[in-house]
């Protein structure tokens, strides 16, 4: 979102930010102050749950977290070396249960974690998000995962993510003013057992990115983004089609054309040295980019930063899905959304393709622009009556 906490809450909740505020305000959608959220515990575990409803408090901008009953409450100042931030926790359903919470008018996520409550921590700048990245992390052994959302006037963004890391498995859902539902998120039998075995099974280095507790509990895999940064991962794990791609567009002409409702917005891109010049429409260059890394493409940041504008962002974003999914070099018009062609190449974000081979409806958040071609696992209401949050099996 444009919102973001202290540690970045992943593009998947900035898409639902950008909707929710890029939408319109209408006489009967009035969304109250706050909604319930059912939690249902269907995980199968025994171990005690503990909810978190962390974000920004959208009518003021300050950073917070709230009740069971949706009450907003400011964090206090934080320090350095960093403050141990108040207890936010909220008792979660046990096993087989469901309980219900009021959600306000935030933008943030909803943690939830098994057995053990999460460490949150504030500097001089906010909150502290965590970073099981990191090998001293105090949260890095807890069995842990989140939410994105935004709820506003315009109504309900929820989604379930993998963009920092795939772990317990849980869906999401949001009741309509007519009675039905819609939901995303949940995996096919077994997959997620199938999506560890999967990625064990997968060369290269990616079954570094799984963590295991010291009871061998599997914890998580974390997302390539991660795995370039801690060396999980070979930073040249990409480049092999990187060079492929800048070879190819050295030569022919990339096509994007980043609105779907704009098919008349067209820019044209044209590799020269190290860089790719794209153009408009008037063959003025409008951006250009450095040739990009393996970070950059998993992160969507860096050489494909992506600004909130209407031109270098849009392109970029369109370029990170491509270089994920491997698409760029069987199609010159992007985005590509047909998706058997995506992940075929043998050199790919095996981690999103491994994600998305298992869900249910073939949604996720895998990677930051996820959303590009509508492969995301966001469901959304202008007038939403409930959300839900089901807390599925480990199998």
């Amino acid at each position: 979102m444009l919102v973001r906490l202290l540690r970045r809450l992943g593009a998947a909740t900035a898409v639902a930010t950008m909707l929710a505020l890029a939408t319109p305000l209408t006489a009967d959608a009035a969304v109250p102050a706050t909604i319930p959220l059912k939690i249902t515990n269907s995980s199968g575990r025994g171990d005690a749950v503990y909810i978190y409803n962390l974000g920004t408090n959208l009518a003021t901008g300050q950073q917070g977290w709230a009740d069971a009953n949706g009450t907003f409450h400011a964090w206090p100042a934080g320090g350095n070396p960093p403050t141990p931030a108040p207890d936010a926790s909220i008792a979660g359903p046990a096993a087989g249960q469901s309980s219900t919470i009021r959600i306000p008018k935030f933008s943030g996520r909803i943690y939830f974690s098994y057995g053990q409550k999460l460490v949150f921590k504030l500097t001089t700048g906010g909150l502290v998000q965590p970073a099981v990245q990191n090998p001293t992390d105090p949260n890095r052994n807890i069995l842990f995962n989140w939410s994105e959302y935004t709820l506003n006037d315009s109504g309900l963004w929820i989604n379930s993510t993998q963009v920092d890391m795939f772990s317990v498995p849980y869906a999401v859902g949001v009741q309509r003013a007519d009675g039905s539902t819609a939901s995303t998120g949940h995996l096919k039998s077994g997959g997620y057992t199938g999506f560890f075995n999967a990625l064990r099974g997968q060369p290269g280095g990616w079954a570094n990115l799984i963590q295991t507790r010291s009871d061998g509990t599997v914890l998580r895999a974390l997302s390539p983004t991660y795995g370039i940064e801690t060396g999980a991962l070979p930073s040249t794990v990409m480049d092999d089609y990187i060079n492929r791609v800048w070879s190819k567009y050295s030569s022919s002409t990339l096509t994007v054309t980043p609105f779907s409702n704009q098919p008349n917005t067209k820019y044209y891109g044209r590799v020269s040295g190290n860089v790719m010049n794209f153009t408009n429409s008037s063959g003025a260059v409008v951006t250009t980019f450095q040739k990009p890394d393996a970070a950059s493409i998993f992160g969507c940041y860096k050489y494909l930063d992506a600004p909130n504008d209407l031109v270098r962002g849009p392109i970029s974003r369109t370029l990170c899905a491509g270089f994920n999914r491997s698409t760029l070099l069987v199609n010159p018009n992007q985005p590509d959304t047909t998706t058997a062609n995506f992940y075929v190449d043998t050199v790919t974000n095996h981690y999103a393709r491994k994600i998305h081979a298992q869900m249910a409806d073939g949604k996720a958040y895998a990677f930051a622009f996820d959303d590009v071609g509508a492969q995301e696992s966001l469901v959304n209401d202008g007038n939403p009556q409930q959300a839900y949050l089901t807390l599925d099996p480990l199998s």
